[in-house]
């Protein structure tokens, strides 16, 4: 491979472990202890005439004098992070995001802070709940808490949908419904709430059929019907959420939702404005079935905000499952939904699903949540069943970029001790997984067509590669708009990724990305002035030290400054 160095030949470098065997058998506290070291053996190499890529420069390079004085301030790296980095080390640090469900019951100000230094990453809005003043106020409240203490915590709103049936019983926590209990299911708008009478949006429902709510939580039966009221007698004593979502079904078979309905109602485009208005960084679709719907919402972005906001894309009925491939190549990622996914495909295949759904988008290229009743019972209970557990792991396994609580987190009587099993149990699969070297054995599709994006591609699977082999404590990358990022995020890799950008939007976007701690720092023209300077930031923070080994990747566009193109991988120990 093609070095970087002082002198004009190029030089090619077989880059080998001191030692064959890494030191496996050397266990601290059960796990092993990797050894650290190259030995390069070299030859002279011609150079190809064209594209100019840097492959490798290895060696022990010293920090550049570089004034340091308020460079601490440039580092955008935000506060929680930078605990955990000290607290755990390079190679401790969480990889698998985690998104919370903001509500009543973490509204306040104190109560959002928890969740953030809980490892909150991304705080998500659904707008089926609460009303637009409410929003507005916690939302600021957020962006308050990132400006004020340095925490960076990404906003996302996500849709109704034309399609859904919602019911809400007007309290602010879960009701119990008791079998054969009789229930007034009705369209009137009302304050508060009213003994065994819920609020109800829905159409075509007769006398007869069965109301699934939110996927099994509670069962009724229509049993009568007065003018547009509804008499329902439950059949199935459970829970009943506030805004809980519902399904009919008759005689036996779910009954489909009206397919000529837009994804988006005209109350969506709404609450699209209104995310756009107050800067938010994420937008999950509901009810997606193709892939033109998120096209359309993307180009209207592109349009109406002057910053760029991803679109998510929920996966939760069949027909999204029928034409998922489309759907996640239009999409900026995607959230599995498994409460609605679960009401249209049979239980039993959920699992399966899920992990189809994780490594189709692992091959595209885009972030995936898994959501849904990862820790339903924390809604009541302080603590999480096995099972629960054993799903959360599972997730992890998968490689899933983010892991989500909804009810657990917005209505829950025990959120944050919620996230803190969330932040727990994904922790410590990730060292299981690598301590074990439990890499997964998918094969990562090309993606790229044009030689440049192809050249990208494999520079990024080929530096996770070297990374993991020579085990360097981290991974240093320069991106303007977060794809060098997500490539080598694609690859999950052993140490943590530094994304290091200039762009804001780009930042709060690689919040979802596994693995990669995004920080807003100012690039220039010249890459080895911000390899240098931002590892001196680094240093001076304290988060590395002498003798520590940074494998950088950076993708220098062409300017007037430098006309070409530059793609490179250098490894650097830290003196």
């Amino acid at each position: 491979m093609a070095v970087s160095s002082s002198h004009s030949n190029r030089t090619c470098f077989q880059i080998k472990p001191k030692s064959q065997s890494f030191g496996l058998e050397k266990r601290v506290f059960g796990l092993p202890v990797l050894q650290h070291g190259v030995v390069c053996v070299g030859k002279k190499l011609r150079a190809k005439v064209g594209t100019k890529v840097e492959a490798v420069q290895v060696g022990l390079e010293g920090p550049e004098t570089t004034d340091l004085k308020g460079l601490g301030r440039a580092l955008g790296l935000d506060v929680v992070s930078e605990m955990e980095l000290r607290e755990k080390g390079f190679l401790g640090s969480r990889k698998t995001k985690l998104v919370c469900t903001i509500g009543p019951a973490c509204d306040s100000l104190e109560d959002l802070e928890k969740l953030v230094l809980g490892g909150m990453n991304v705080a998500r809005f659904n707008m089926c709940h609460n009303t637009r003043e409410w929003h507005r106020d916690v939302i600021r409240k957020i962006k308050k808490l990132n400006e004020e203490k340095g925490y960076s915590v990404s906003i996302m709103i996500d849709t109704e949908g034309s399609q859904i049936h919602v019911v809400d019983h007007g309290e602010p926590t879960s009701l119990k419904v008791q079998e054969d209990s009789i229930w007034l299911f009705t369209p009137e708008k009302f304050e508060g709430s009213l003994p065994f009478t819920v609020q109800a949006k829905y159409e075509g429902i007769k006398v007869g059929d069965e109301l699934l709510i939110d996927g099994g939580m509670a069962r009724f039966k229509v049993i009568e019907r007065i003018g547009s009221d509804l008499r329902c007698q439950c059949i199935d004593s459970g829970l009943f959420l506030p805004c809980a979502k519902f399904s009919f079904w008759r005689d036996g078979k779910l009954v489909e939702r009206n397919q000529e309905l837009p994804t988006l109602s005209t109350k969506d485009w709404s609450d699209i404005e209104f995310g756009i208005s107050e800067g938010v960084d994420f937008i999950a679709m509901s009810f997606v079935n193709d892939a033109e719907s998120v096209r359309h919402l993307k180009d209207y972005l592109t349009i109406k905000s002057l910053k760029s906001i991803r679109v998510l894309a929920k996966i939760e009925s069949l027909e999204a499952l029928q034409k998922l491939e489309e759907i996640i190549e239009a999409s900026d990622g995607v959230m599995i939904a498994r409460v609605d996914l679960g009401v249209e495909i049979p239980l039993e295949q959920i699992p399966t699903v899920q992990e189809e759904i994780t490594q189709m988008c692992r091959q595209l290229n885009k972030p995936v949540i898994v959501a849904s009743q990862l820790l339903e019972s924390m809604t009541e209970y302080p603590t999480p069943t096995r099972a629960e557990v054993a799903d959360v792991s599972e997730a992890v396994r998968q490689y899933a970029d983010a892991l989500m609580l909804a009810g657990e987190s917005a209505i829950g009587l025990f959120g944050q001790k919620a996230l803190s099993v969330l932040q727990m149990t994904s922790s410590r699969m990730e060292t299981w997984s690598r301590v074990e070297n439990r890499h997964d054995l998918l094969q990562l599709r090309q993606l790229g067509v044009s030689l440049p994006d192809r050249i990208a591609e494999q520079l990024c699977n080929s530096a996770v590669g070297m990374a993991n082999n020579l085990a360097v404590d981290a991974i240093f990358v320069y991106t303007k708009h977060g794809h060098m990022a997500s490539l080598l995020s694609r690859n999950r890799p052993n140490p943590p990724i530094f994304a290091f950008t200039n762009d804001e939007s780009t930042k709060m976007a690689l919040n979802l990305q596994w693995g990669v701690t995004p920080l807003l720092v100012h690039l220039s023209d010249d890459m080895e002035s911000n390899i240098s300077s931002t590892i001196n930031l680094i240093k001076s923070k304290g988060l590395v030290k002498d003798g520590d080994t940074v494998l950088v990747v950076s993708d220098v566009t062409p300017t007037r400054s430098t006309p070409m193109a530059v793609q490179s991988i250098q490894v650097k120990t830290i003196a």
